[in-house]
């Protein structure tokens, strides 16, 4: 047994470290949080340090995942961790249901009742979030956040930092781009490209991507 340290202690960090918590393989589950040391605990769970001092702490916490909601920003400081001798983990609630054959990267959480089907490929800290289904085949970016209840056919293709808004749907072999944006409860049933928001049924586009982007 070893301990697991969080970034990020809100919201979304809370029911990451629950999740750590169902599954059982640590002792001691922490958050690094920049509101520390104004915050010293979460749902009883310590908050040991900001960021910054976190990030020189890998000899000691050598688990780690991200719980930020940035999905770019989760990819990339997961990567920068590892970079730095930590070992971001994956986490799957022990309600989930994962295939065999899928394969799912370091930093990503299956939250409970999720289901992730045969040859699904799922990249770095990807969220699949609570009672989401990711269906046979499918490839999920890097840093892709799929909201509560969202649901993918098979052969989806996701880029890198998309989100998915909760009860989104997306038909079979159908790809959607890069830090693309739908809204909720909307249905994807055509490829949608890089950097769009895109809602309803079925989803269109509603803002194309800006400079900066």
């Amino acid at each position: 047994m070893s301990s697991l340290l969080i970034f990020g202690a809100g919201g979304h960090g809370k029911v990451v470290a629950d999740t750590a918590r169902a599954i059982g393989n640590w002792n001691e589950i922490m958050f690094a949080d920049d509101a520390y040391p104004q915050v010293t605990s979460v749902d009883g769970y310590p908050v040991v340090a900001d960021f910054l001092s976190a990030r020189s702490m890998g000899n000691d916490h050598g688990d780690v995942i991200v719980a930020i909601g940035d999905n770019r920003k989760r990819s990339d400081l997961t990567a920068q961790l590892r970079q730095s001798g930590f070992n971001p983990v994956t986490l799957v609630h022990p309600t989930a249901v994962v295939a065999g054959s899928a394969h799912i990267e370091e930093g990503t959480v299956i939250f409970a009742q999720a289901v992730v089907q045969a040859a699904a490929r799922i990249a770095r800290a990807v969220i699949v979030n609570t009672a989401a289904t990711v269906d046979h085949d499918c490839v999920i970016g890097d840093g892709v956040h799929l909201s509560p209840g969202v649901h993918l056919g098979g052969e989806v293709e996701i880029g890198d930092y998309s989100w998915l808004g909760v009860g989104a749907v997306v038909i079979n072999r159908t790809a959607v781009g890069s830090g693309v944006t739908v809204g909720a409860g909307s249905c994807v049933i055509g490829d949608l490209s890089d950097g769009v928001t895109a809602v309803g049924i079925p989803a269109r586009p509603v803002r194309q991507p800006q400079p900066g982007d």
